[in-house]
């Protein structure tokens, strides 16, 4: 099984996957971790006790990677530290954008493909460092885009423990 490592200004953030709960989920950012293809984007939407979200290749929430997948919904609750695959209003247009959530958004279970988890406390300790750049003012309709850019450095595979 591998393991993937998104290293970031903030710190490093170790991730661990549910090949069981959604396959094609985790080959797909896998591939994409392996490929560089996440190198030096963002995290372009950080929503405070909600998630933050990464992986765009035009860093504004908009792009699509090289594939789109059918939804896996499975039975894992999105609790803080769950890594789930974002899309639009299609069930089936996941591609490359991820997001990993602050807090209990449970709301968002078998509605949204949750295919791993943060590894250990340091990676926790990152995301809620993330979780707290402030955004920009919400009268500018952007309340979600963090005021300094918040970057994926690398992302890392490695064969887990």
């Amino acid at each position: 099984m591998k393991q993937v490592t998104i290293h970031t200004d903030f710190g490093d953030m170790n991730l661990e996957f549910f090949p069981d709960k959604a396959p094609q989920h985790v080959e797909n950012f896998v591939d994409l971790a392996e490929s560089g293809f996440y190198d030096n984007k963002t995290f372009h939407r950080i929503v405070s006790g909600f998630m933050i979200q990464g992986g765009c290749p035009q860093g504004t929430g908009t792009g699509d990677g090289p594939r789109r997948l059918k939804a896996e919904f499975n039975d894992t609750p999105h609790v803080e530290g769950v890594l789930s695959m974002a899309r639009a209003n299609d069930p089936n247009s996941a591609s490359c954008q991820f997001f990993i959530c602050l807090g209990d958004a449970t709301f968002l279970d078998r509605q949204y493909t949750a295919f791993g988890r943060l590894a250990d406390e340091a990676s926790f300790e990152t995301l809620r460092k993330i979780g707290k750049v402030k955004t920009r003012d919400p009268g500018t309709g952007e309340k979600s885009q963090p005021v300094e850019k918040v970057s994926i450095n690398k992302m890392t595979v490695s064969d887990a423990a």
